[in-house]
């Protein structure tokens, strides 16, 4: 691959002149080495999360390699990911009062992504189209890209991530959410009966007190249940069973040093503290109930409880106590209160620009996805203009990068006329 990095200065509000804060923009061109200086067609990478920074390829293959063969890659840290002026505790605090650091979060969502992306399409690429590709939260914000900017847009991939457009709410997320994730606990135990028993022995000796990991946080059984998160992956089932079958050492009651880093590791956001902050704000669009979405969810659903039996792990989901347990999300937790008390958030999507969209677009939506309902999904993709759903079993939440599900939708698009052009 030949590798092009560069750093673009963007406003911190898009919406208002007079604000001069700013940030720093951090956009990496991949194109094949041998075709360096044709005249490709640019595909935008607009990764999930939220709080992921791109991916930073080690070579030309998956679906990086996949687009190369056609394409120039545009991968963008979107901002404060990576080296996009990451959003850091200490820098946040040090902004004043919790209202004061909760107004700066609101700049980190999809409408001002949309905008960075359209300021990198216009200055640095001369305004010509591209074609996005959107993973997970990357597909909720294509549909703000096709709601607030569709000129920019020539062909749209999505993968895992058609949000609900008609009824933007986490609640009604949540409610599919958690009876999914209770469907993959039961597979997983179908898969290694064994571990019911050894999740419980686990539990068991957390609850009785003092499991310390090694940042020197208090590991808790609701803790533990979140590396659930991996069962909406390829080879989640596998990672989980293979922790726990390490993570009591023989002839000793205590946890192994191998379990409790692996925990660590899975568990602490110290590398994507967005993704819990802005776990629930990405949700809301114009109006929005306060509250944690997540939590009040879980109350209908009793056997996700610490003490149940069999323990059920949880999945995608961030609750409040996390901001008091988790070391690195603590300096967050002040400005995430204040978060989920807003009820007035900027519009992502428009419905009626949306109804009306010529853009095409290509979408692969997982029939047993645990992230994101596969009904919302649907519901959106009749409601959105020139939309093709490929529904699919093969695949979880990670077919992008461990199914190929991209080749797919590019040879669909193919077939059936391509993207468009520029006038």
């Amino acid at each position: 691959m030949h590798v092009t990095d560069r750093e673009v200065t963007v406003p911190l509000v898009w919406s208002d002149e007079s604000d001069t804060r700013t940030l720093t923009l951090f956009v990496r061109e991949l194109v094949a080495p041998a075709r360096r200086h044709e005249d490709l067609p640019l595909l935008v990478f607009l990764q999930g999360g939220p709080g992921g920074k791109g991916p930073r390829p080690t070579g030309p293959d998956g679906w990086v390699g996949h687009m190369l063969a056609t394409h120039r890659v545009v991968l963008l840290d979107q901002r404060g990911t990576g080296r996009s002026s990451a959003v850091r505790g200490d820098s946040l605090t040090a902004l004043g009062t919790p209202a004061e650091q909760a107004e700066h979060l609101t700049h980190f969502r999809a409408d001002s992504i949309v905008a960075d992306a359209e300021h990198v399409r216009t200055t640095v690429y001369g305004g010509r189209r591209w074609e996005s590709l959107g993973q997970s939260y990357g597909g909720f914000i294509t549909l703000t890209y096709l709601s607030q900017a569709p000129q920019g847009l020539s062909a749209c991939y999505v993968t895992g991530g058609l949000p609900g457009v008609i009824r933007p709410d986490a609640h009604e997320v949540y409610r599919r959410t958690y009876p999914r994730t209770a469907v993959k606990n039961a597979l997983f135990r179908d898969r290694f009966p064994q571990d019911a028993d050894r999740l419980a022995a686990v539990a068991d000796r957390i609850s009785a007190g003092d499991v310390r990991l090694p940042d020197g946080d208090l590991l808790t059984v609701r803790r533990l249940q979140t590396l659930g998160s991996d069962f909406g992956m390829k080879h989640g089932f596998e990672r989980v069973h293979w922790a726990l079958d390490e993570a009591l050492d023989p002839g000793s009651e205590d946890l192994s040093d191998t379990f409790l880093a692996h925990v660590a590791a899975e568990t602490s956001y110290r590398a994507n503290p967005l993704y819990a902050v802005l776990q629930e704000a990405i949700y809301a669009s114009g109006t929005a109930r306060p509250g944690w979405a997540c939590e009040e969810v879980r109350a209908e659903h009793p056997g996700f409880a610490p003490d149940a039996r069999p323990l059920l792990l949880t999945g995608e989901m961030i609750y409040p106590w996390m901001f008091e347990e988790i070391a690195a999300l603590r300096p967050f937790r002040a400005a995430t209160e204040e978060l989920h008390r807003r009820t007035e958030w900027s519009p992502l999507y428009d419905l009626d620009v949306l109804a009306a969209n010529e853009v095409p677009v290509v979408a692969a939506v997982y029939h047993d996805d645990m992230f994101v309902p596969a009904d919302l999904s649907l519901e959106t993709a009749e409601h959105v203009g020139n939309t093709y759903a490929w529904v699919t079993n093969e695949h979880e939440h990670d077919g992008l990068r461990v199914g190929g599900a991209l080749r797919h939708l590019t040879e669909h698009l193919a077939a059936t006329g391509g993207p468009l052009r520029d006038a």
